[in-house]
């Protein structure tokens, strides 16, 4: 045996029990049965030991790769510093949740090219078990089959439809906010003015069949599909009926009520729950995962609320913690298809969090990513 984790109070799929977890190669080996011989022992006593967060989307690597505008620092240090913070917050499985926009700058093509390979390079360098979520801007048709190409060979793990457009597109007068837009693209005013008219146009004609082509290269790769901010309930229907079955930010409780109805998980913001409220003036994630309309909390822009959350939702009443936890693993897991983790079960890989409950906030104490006990 590699690791024994002593006296905890462990949440198995039965509720908390103070018990021992029992690791080996990088699985749960044993939940509870006497222990003998263990090379490494920890001693949990009092402390929660939880199974290790699932980010289904956090995009706050940007941070590292562009801290300021127009500040870039390079894709090695960026996504392993990166690397460091998820496992500093529990996170053992995180989605990077990368935008292929039709704007120049950080999200651009080319800048997605740099990103996908950067990855693919440090894969095996990372200690959480980092994947690739592609946010992809509707309104880039120019894109699709490129994307669709990726899919097709297998280095896409999950796929989002996003449509900032019309978000953008409300604005197209406002010069102020425009240059706004503008100045994260690196372009004049003008020229962002000229591109935006230019994509909105060929939008039009090419962004439902781009849509419809990449949802059938995810189906056929297997890729897990999500679309972000759902604005009504026929835009949810229409993502559901095109094999895209996670709900990512509905934008109000009846979009959510009505991904509910058609069985599709719904994920909503971490940040929102710590905060106390959207950011955006949407829903509150606290009392939507009160009335069932949240399944699945993310990191979104800040990494760690994903921990804190669920303590968050607890401590208010909104939902006991064993549940509350589900929604940043055992949920998060089920929603991506991931059957190896996000349970704290025999033969499941080793992704553990050990958390002390005392204090004015949660701590993590230790973070164990695939049976390997990570420094913090």
């Amino acid at each position: 045996m590699d690791l024994l984790i002593e006296n905890g109070r462990v949440l198995t799929p039965d509720g908390f029990v103070e018990t021992d977890v029992a690791i080996e190669d990088g699985k749960i080996s044993g939940v509870g049965a006497p222990s003998n011989g263990a090379r490494q022992r920890i001693d949990a006593s009092g402390a929660l030991v939880l199974p290790g967060a699932i980010d289904i989307h956090g995009d706050a690597f940007e941070r590292q790769l562009m801290p300021r505008p127009g500040v870039h620092f390079p894709h090695d240090i960026a996504l392993l510093e990166t690397d460091k913070q998820l496992i500093a917050n529990g996170i053992t499985t995180a989605y990077h949740g990368v935008t292929l926009s039709w704007e120049p700058g950080l999200r651009s093509a080319d800048a997605f090219r740099e990103f996908l390979g950067a990855h693919e390079r440090l894969k095996s360098h990372y200690i959480s078990d980092v994947r690739l979520h592609l946010r992809f801007e509707t309104a880039n048709v120019g894109m699709v089959d490129e994307t669709a190409g990726w899919l097709a060979e297998g280095r896409i793990d999950a796929l989002a439809f996003n449509d900032h457009l019309p978000h953008i597109r409300r604005y197209r007068e406002n010069f102020d906010k425009m240059s706004v837009y503008a100045g994260r693209s690196g372009m004049s005013l003008d020229e962002f003015l000229v591109l935006f008219d230019k994509v909105a146009i060929a939008a039009e004609e090419g962004q439902d069949p781009g849509i419809e082509r990449l949802a059938e290269a995810a189906r056929g790769a297997g890729v897990p599909m999500l679309s972000h901010d759902d604005a009504g309930e026929d835009v949810r229907l229409r993502f559901h009926n095109l094999g895209c079955r996670i709900a990512e930010f509905p934008m109000g409780d009846k979009t959510a009520a009505a991904a509910k109805a058609l069985g599709d998980p719904i994920v909503l913001g971490a940040p929102n729950v710590v905060r106390g409220g959207s950011h955006t003036g949407l829903q509150s994630a606290a009392e939507s995962a009160a009335k069932g309309l949240c399944d699945v909390l993310a990191s979104d822009y800040y990494y760690p609320a994903l921990m804190h959350a669920p303590f968050i939702l607890a401590n208010q009443g909104k939902l006991p913690l064993p549940e509350a936890w589900m929604l940043v693993s055992t949920n998060a897991a089920d929603a991506l298809g991931l059957n190896d983790r996000g349970r704290i079960q025999v033969g499941q890989r080793a992704d553990i969090v050990i958390v002390s409950d005392e204090g004015p906030i949660p701590t993590l104490k230790a973070t164990i990513a695939a049976g390997r006990l990570c420094s913090i």
